[in-house]
């Protein structure tokens, strides 16, 4: 049994004023409630107060606001503010000062949207950092509350890099800025990227003033582009050409870094206002034209790979950052001008020879064409004159055909040594480019580099032949092939070309004889060295009227021709027809036979 202290009674208490309700006789009930009543704030429903967290748990948080009781607010309407703590201030909202329990309801989401409007305009106009509780994603971007009051954070607005996953934000207490505000809609538009670009300009500021030209940095590869490398320095980006990333040729920055790899860059040039920075990975080794052999001399043979085309040649690279070019000229022996791509391409190793070597100037010229020997330094022993060859046509002119005999080897066929008996008024009428022609060498320039050929020259003369057939006052079949001003052309056996003039072409009725008619004619002129047989049809059957008249005195047969009534007839032609010339040269070993 417990025990009990005697205590002995207040001897003046007033046990009746006790018993009707009142502590004190001397004090009256009235004046204590007016005492305690003065003494608690005086507050109004639906009015917005500050209040002292007391207390709080993971459910709700307990409100003084030095009314007669306490307000009790979900934790939920806390979640913007994760360091919540006792003794903190805060606004809440008196939604009633009694309830049916006794219980002060207060409000703090209700406070805030109360006195959003204005906080969220002084927050824009200070630019205010502010916090806000990502509440859930939406279309573009988040809802986020600031202030009570549901902002949108687009999604380009979140970090200064792209987003992929919005939902690792949802939940997450945030600092933003406020960006804009439609006051007739009550929106409200928040950006984080903007405070990490404020904090990321600052970095920059800071970053720049300490840069020097020529000062090396380790720097994380960010981002490759066809141009170039972007280097992260610590909070500002510089560019490494795509020139400077080697000495050597790059096509493909990926060829010599990768992302993420840690480097060291030098700085080239940087610009204060703009906030560029130009940096270099070359320049932090040697020039390989330094570190070339000094040995390295003219005429001297290297190796190589092709790293760029041109039609006017081809670069090699002899060792990184060492190029050659090596002009088309010097690619053949050849003169007839061809485009590079002809003799290489890119990617292919070749061997060349130096032909100039400026270390100054970094330049170098180079040549393939001198690893064989020149072809006209024996030319007279390699094709002396009357040497036959097979040569390819390579081009024409209205004088001749441009020939090939070997690369670097050329000649000329004039048209007059293509045949010895057809006419020939273009040498396309004769062969074609392409084609292969056998040929005679009758001349060599080797100054010009250029040699005299000819074709015809490769058999007989048989114009030899045609002395002892067509000879004077002999007459022939022919057939008339062309009709000129000055008379006409006539096809020969053997396809010999004579001339008649428009006297000599008069029938015996008194007619002319016309186009492709065949007729008999008589020789009245052979010239050997001009090829020119000049022929007469009237004259047939006029030297018979005269043999049958007794004529004063003889004339002398085989009167040359006057110079109006003969044009020359060049008897000069494609091929000599000497499968024709059969039949002459059977003629002609029947005739030596007979003489004999």
């Amino acid at each position: 049994m417990a025990d009990f202290k005697n205590v002995a009674p207040i001897e003046d208490f007033d046990w009746e004023s006790y018993a009707n309700g009142g502590g004190n006789a001397e004090v009256s009930r009235e004046a204590q409630e007016e005492a305690y009543t003065s003494s608690l704030n005086k507050v109004s429903d639906h009015e917005v107060v500050d209040g002292t967290v007391i207390s709080m748990n993971k459910r709700e948080v307990v409100v003084n606001i030095g009314f007669k009781s306490d307000g009790i607010i979900p934790m939920s309407e806390f979640r913007y503010n994760p360091e919540l703590k006792v003794g903190d201030k805060v606004e809440v909202y008196i939604e009633n000062q009694e309830d049916k329990k006794g219980q002060l309801i207060l409000s703090h989401k209700k406070a805030r949207a109360t006195r959003s409007w204005d906080r969220v305009n002084q927050a824009m106009e200070s630019k205010e950092i502010v916090k806000g509780f990502v509440k859930c994603r939406t279309k573009g971007g988040m809802i986020v509350d600031v202030f009570g009051i549901e902002a949108f954070l687009p999604g380009s607005q979140i970090d200064v890099k792209p987003i992929r996953d919005y939902d690792i934000f949802v939940g997450k207490t945030m600092e933003f800025q406020i960006v804009k505000i439609n006051q007739d809609y009550k929106n409200v538009v928040v950006s984080h990227k903007a405070l990490i670009e404020a904090e990321m300009e600052q970095q920059k500021k800071e970053i720049i003033s300490r840069l020097e030209k020529g000062q090396v940095l380790e720097g994380v590869v960010k981002n490759i582009t066809s141009y170039g490398v972007f280097i992260d320095l610590g909070g500002v980006d510089g560019l490494i050409h795509i020139t400077d990333l080697s000495w050597g040729r790059v096509s493909d920055p990926k060829e010599v870094v990768e992302l993420d790899q840690k480097i060291n860059v030098v700085i080239l040039d940087f610009d204060n206002e703009r906030k560029r920075i130009a940096l270099g990975l070359k320049q932090l080794t040697p020039h390989p034209w330094e570190a070339l052999d000094p040995n390295l001399k003219v005429g001297d043979h290297v190796k190589g790979k092709v790293v760029v085309m041109a039609d006017y040649g081809a670069f090699i690279e002899i060792a990184p950052g060492v190029e050659g070019l090596i002009h088309v000229s010097e690619m053949s022996w050849s003169q007839h001008l061809r485009s590079a791509q002809d003799f290489m391409k890119v990617g292919d190793e070749v061997e060349a020879v130096i032909l100039t070597l400026d270390r100054e100037e970094r330049k170098m010229s180079l040549g393939i064409k001198q690893l064989k020997a020149d072809p006209w330094e024996d030319i007279e022993s390699k094709y002396p004159i009357g040497s036959k060859h097979v040569a390819k046509v390579r081009n024409f002119t209205n004088f001749g055909v441009f020939v090939e005999i070997e690369e670097g080897v050329d000649g000329l066929i004039h048209i007059s040594d293509l045949s010895w008996t057809k006419k020939i008024k273009h040498p396309s009428e004769f062969t074609q480019i392409g084609a292969e022609i056998d040929v005679v060498v009758l001349e060599i320039d080797k100054n010009n580099r250029r040699l005299s050929l000819g074709h015809k020259q490769l058999e007989e003369n048989p114009w030899d032949v045609f002395e002892t057939v067509f000879t004077q006052d002999s007459v022939h079949e022919g057939t008339i092939i062309e009709m000129l001003d000055k008379g006409a052309v006539v096809q020969l056996e053997y396809g010999v070309e004579g001339f008649a003039t428009p006297k000599h072409l008069v029938k015996e009725d008194g007619s002319h004889a016309q186009l492709n008619e065949k007729l008999p004619f008589k020789v009245i002129e052979f010239n050997k060295e001009s090829k020119r047989i000049i022929l007469s049809h009237s004259r047939i059957f006029e030297d018979e009227q005269r043999s049958n008249e007794p004529r004063p005195e003889k004339k002398k047969a085989g009167r040359p021709a006057r110079k109006d009534e003969t044009p020359v007839i060049q008897n000069q032609a494609a091929s000599t027809m000497l499968g024709d010339l059969d039949a002459l040269a059977a003629l002609k070993a029947k005739m030596q036979k007979g003489e004999e």
